[in-house]
């Protein structure tokens, strides 16, 4: 059978598992690239190996293991599981990159400024996604029903889990929905009343940039929930809970969220006091 027969069994495969939609796109977008790579030539473990090769001279060590994990994945699928490739190695960041870490002021100036623009449904978005941690993917499930109750259930990867909206989050998206009009479905829709998606909101995310006086490269949704994530850690320091709330399956999933960039740990160094003064 031809690859691409295979990998398109594949991607019906992953959709009964219930996969989500972005995660078979992004599955068949790696093997893709393995298809193009492999061209013709039948899989084998030189072929393989020789593609995992070309995969480290183009990308991040990150991304390569990520390609690697959609090939692997199919490998066990197609029955060709002796021909799985080992990911890098990759040395655990102690910190996270200065230039991609959002701080709360630089949150609070994106939200300032689309109120200033007069976008009140983005800064809504914004506050949402930022105070209850929820994927970008999740918005869909901030209903009119969910703001009256207090709480969501959300539905992502085949689990679901309930998230709780704060008391003040609650009362100005009551007043949004009172002054749109909407009684029940999803809290922000389109013109047409479609809920708004990842790229409607990465857009507009993206407009706010200059207004607000922060590097584009730190706008955009995902960096909300990390903002959440060590915000939340900063105050109770539980990992475990903070997966919980978060969807994670492994902790060391939510240990990544909970990097800040090497200031706070220069800060706590230098308040220890251990050099001293003999001169």
């Amino acid at each position: 059978m031809l690859i691409s027969d295979k990998v398109r069994e594949y991607a019906g495969e992953l959709m009964e598992r219930e996969r989500s939609e972005n995660t078979v796109k992004k599955y068949l977008r790696d093997l893709g690239k393995l298809m193009e790579y492999a061209g013709d030539s039948p899989l084998d473990k030189a072929l393989l190996v020789s593609f995992k090769h070309s995969l480290a001279e183009k990308y991040s060590p990150s991304s390569v293991n990520s390609i690697i994990a959609a090939v692997n994945g199919f490998l066990d699928f197609a029955g060709m599981s002796s021909l799985r490739l080992k990911p890098l190695k990759i040395q655990r960041r102690a910190f996270l990159p200065e230039e991609r870490e959002l701080t709360l002021g630089e949150y609070k100036r994106l939200v300032s400024a689309a109120e200033r623009g007069s976008d009140e449904r983005l800064a809504l978005v914004l506050q949402t996604l930022c105070a209850t941690g929820i994927r970008v993917s999740e918005l869909k499930f901030i209903t009119a029903e969910a703001v009256r109750g207090g709480r969501a259930l959300i539905s992502c990867k085949g689990k679901s889990r309930v998230v709780f909206l704060p008391e003040k989050l609650q009362k100005i998206l009551a007043k949004y929905l009172k002054k749109r009009g909407i009684r029940e479905g999803a809290v922000f829709v389109t013109r047409s009343g479609v809920p708004l998606d990842r790229s409607n909101i990465w857009r507009e995310m993206k407009r706010l940039c200059r207004s607000a006086g922060v590097a584009e490269k730190k706008v955009f949704p995902h960096n909300l929930r990390h903002l959440f994530a060590r915000t939340y850690y900063s105050l109770e320091k539980d990992l475990s809970r903070l997966a919980d709330i978060l969807g994670h399956s492994a902790v060391n999933t939510t240990r990544i969220y909970t990097m800040e960039s090497g200031k706070i740990h220069a800060k706590q160094i230098n308040r220890l006091g251990l050099v001293l003064d003999t001169t």
